[in-house]
């Protein structure tokens, strides 16, 4: 059940639940996300970050085995370029046959983000494909340049609103006290709610929170509840199949690489089925 987010988010909007958009970078972590989506009956989005589909295998290669995964699968699956910000690639990922893109022209001024997405939102509908965007920006919590998001990066629901109404989008990405990556231990974000429920309450847009991994679970629920109908979350599924592999190789160094490769997909699953058990969207395929 290959399908855009459009429909998927309209779906959420109006039922008060969020769709959880997992980072996958190859075929064996789209079929985790797939499979977990299943056990589930949910809806589910693989999000391919631009930056990984550049570096690993490019979208003329990985994308179309991805969408036949999806096609044969009995829960409807979107797959969406997360963070696309070079726009030339993004076209290709549109031609390629992605349902869904994000036009991330977070980094320049409102005007010149709002008249790139606009082009953008204009071409994906040639092909019958969604678009997210993004208003303010969210920091990193790993990396040379790692740092928390701070309050000059939180979106001005102001601006988020006139945006929203300006570029047709189907979704916006919005900032108010997450980070990407992994949070040191113990730490927990605060989140400013009332950012979401003031958007929420001018435009009725479908929302979406970046940067879900380590955000904790009380202040998901409450994203939902405030508005955000779609969840991303890479950086937990990803530690999960990285302890499982060094958890396995400190135990069998002689582990079966294929074999680990396998399991290490497999290993994941449960991080998944925990996140949408918080986004609600369990039970919400059909």
């Amino acid at each position: 059940m290959y399908e855009s987010m459009k429909g998927m988010l309209k779906k959420a909007n109006a039922g008060g639940y969020a769709i959880m958009a997992i980072n996958a970078f190859n075929l064996e972590t789209a079929r985790g996300v797939i499979t977990a989506a299943e056990e589930m009956d949910a809806p589910i989005i693989i999000d391919l970050l631009q930056d990984h589909v550049m570096s690993f295998f490019d979208c003329d290669i990985l994308t179309k085995p991805i969408i036949k995964m999806a096609q044969q699968a009995h829960v409807p699956v979107a797959i969406n370029l997360d963070h696309g910000h070079d726009i030339a690639h993004l076209k290709r990922c549109l031609h390629e046959g992605f349902s869904s893109v994000m036009c991330d022209a977070s980094a320049y001024d409102p005007e010149e983000n709002a008249r790139i997405t606009r082009g953008v939102v204009e071409l994906a509908q040639s092909y019958g494909a969604s678009v997210e965007a993004e208003v303010g920006n969210m920091g990193c919590a790993e990396g040379a340049d790692a740092h928390f998001t701070d309050d000059a990066m939180y979106t001005d629901p102001d601006v988020a609103i006139k945006f929203i109404k300006e570029t047709g989008i189907d979704a916006l990405a919005v900032s108010y006290g997450s980070t990407h990556g992994d949070y040191p231990e113990g730490y927990v974000p605060t989140f400013h709610f009332d950012i979401v429920e003031k958007i929420k309450a001018a435009t009725g847009a479908a929302l979406v929170l970046h940067g879900g991994s380590g955000a904790g679970d009380d202040n998901m629920r409450r994203s939902v509840e405030a508005g955000i109908n779609k969840i991303n979350v890479g950086t937990d599924y990803m530690i999960a199949q990285r302890e499982f592999v060094a958890r396995s190789l400190a135990e069998n160094p002689a582990y079966d690489y294929p074999t680990l490769v396998q399991d290490s997909w497999k290993a994941g699953i449960d991080t998944i089925k925990h996140y949408i058990e918080i986004a609600g969207s369990a039970g919400k395929a059909h």
